[in-house]
Order: structure tokens, then C-alpha cells, then sequence
């Protein structure tokens, strides 16, 4: 988390909903154990927000604030929820920064192996597992008690609620949402800005920009009646 020189870095949470606020205590145990972070505050569009603090970090001002007042700082990218989960990608494309702009938070309590990687912008919470090469990509949201386990792939924009589960072998592609609790079985693929439901368990691929729940999980809807990307219907960036 610091950089070559050891030195403490400046760091801007994007979002101050209930993602950010967990981001937050994630950053203070990592500063608790060394100091890594220096939390400047929340950026959030909420112009009601401004000026006010969020259990006692300031929101600073509207995410664009990113680009200028705060240029030399990291951010991460906390936003989304079942009924809008592209907000962070829509919010990643908006700012136009470099990957390096971006942090990685890993809460000290998750348990990454030293086969496994995890992208640029991505928050890992307490609890979280990555057995033996896992790859997670870049501005992946991953709740507390999520376990992968050997070989799964994490594309960019992946979402897990709580308590998530994955066999080995599994692959989740862009922007997904895998519900809390959802156990999902070796060798399957969980199509790109899908939502698989909570609890579901998942014994069959689950194709892309479709909503899939239930024991066994089955096809429900089309994303795009949950306010799917671009290339299935475009939806906002406000949720948080």
C-alpha cells in the first residue's frame, strides 16, 4: 500500500453510502496495524453532503473535485447496489484517470495468497479468502466472508455481497453482481453485468446481462429491467 519510499499516501473515498463507510474502516484497521493511508474525506455529488462529516471523515465536495483539488491523491471507487451496480464503471469512465490514480484496499483480517493478484481501485473486506491463483480484477467490490477459491478469474467491476462462495474454476466477467450468500459451482462462467439473486446457488453458466436467483438459480429477467450498462441500457451513476 505505500509507495517505494515508505511514505504515507493521500487517499479520496468516491462515495459515501454504506460501500464507502466500510471502505473507510477498512483503511483505519490497515492504518491501526501501519500507517499506510492518509484519509483526506469522502467525495460525493450529493450537494446536501457537502461540508458535513460521515462518521467523522469529511465529504469534501462532488466526485469531479477528483481531477482538480485532489490530483495528487488515490481513490477508490465505492458505489453501487442490486438495483444499480454500473455506477462505478460509469463513474471510473467519467473521471478518465490513469489506472495509477486508483488504490487498493485490503482489509488486514482477508487472507490473500501470494499466487493470487488483485487489481488496481479494488476493496477486499474482512474475511475475505483467495486461496491459490485467483485473479481479481481492477474496481472489484468484494463484502466481508467472501471466499475464492483456487483458479476463480474476477473480471473489472465485479460486485459480491456478503458471504459469497466460489468453487474452483469459476470465472465472473465484468460487472456482475453475485448476491450475498450465493454459492456458485466449479467450472461455471457468470456472464458479463449479470445479477445472480441472494442465496442463489449456481450449477449452470449464467449468461450475460441476466437477473438469475433461486436453489438452483435460474433465469428470472433480462438485466436491463435493473438499469443495465451502455450495451444493454444504460443506467446512472448516483447510487450509493
Amino acid at each position: 500500500m505505500t509507495s517505494g519510499n515508505g511514505s504515507v499516501r493521500p487517499l479520496v473515498v468516491v462515495g459515501s453510502g454504506g460501500f464507502g463507510r466500510e471502505t473507510v474502516e477498512a483503511v483505519r484497521a490497515i492504518n491501526a496495524e501501519r500507517r499506510t493511508w492518509d484519509l483526506l474525506g469522502f467525495l460525493d455529488d450529493d450537494p446536501t453532503l457537502h461540508g458535513t462529516e460521515i462518521d467523522g471523515v469529511p465529504v469534501l465536495g462532488p466526485i469531479d473535485d477528483a481531477r482538480t483539488r485532489f490530483e495528487s491523491a488515490q481513490l477508490v471507487v465505492c458505489t453501487g447496489h442490486p438495483g444499480n451496480y454500473f455506477s462505478r464503471r460509469s463513474i471510473v469512465e467519467r473521471l478518465g484517470l490513469p489506472p495509477g490514480r486508483y488504490g487498493t484496499v485490503v482489509h488486514p483480517a482477508a487472507s490473500v495468497s501470494t499466487t493470487s493478484k488483485v487489481g488496481h481501485g479494488s476493496v477486499l473486506l474482512a474475511h475475505v479468502v483467495a486461496t491459490a491463483s485467483v485473479r481479481i480484477g481492477a474496481h472489484v467490490a468484494v463484502m466481508p466472508g467472501v471466499v475464492f477459491t483456487h483458479d476463480d478469474r474476477v473480471d473489472d467491476y465485479g460486485t459480491f455481497g456478503a458471504g459469497v462462495r466460489l468453487a474452483g474454476r469459476v470465472h465472473v466477467e465484468e460487472g456482475a453482481y453475485v448476491g450475498s450468500g450465493s454459492l456458485v459451482r466449479e467450472d461455471r462462467t457468470v456472464g458479463a453485468w449479470s445479477l445472480v439473486g441472494m442465496g442463489a446457488v449456481v450449477t449452470k453458466d449464467v449468461p450475460a446481462a441476466e437477473v438469475w436467483a433461486g436453489v438452483p438459480a435460474r433465469f428470472l429477467r433480462s438485466a436491463s429491467s435493473v438499469s443495465a450498462p451502455s450495451e444493454v441500457g444504460v443506467g446512472g451513476e448516483s447510487a450509493r
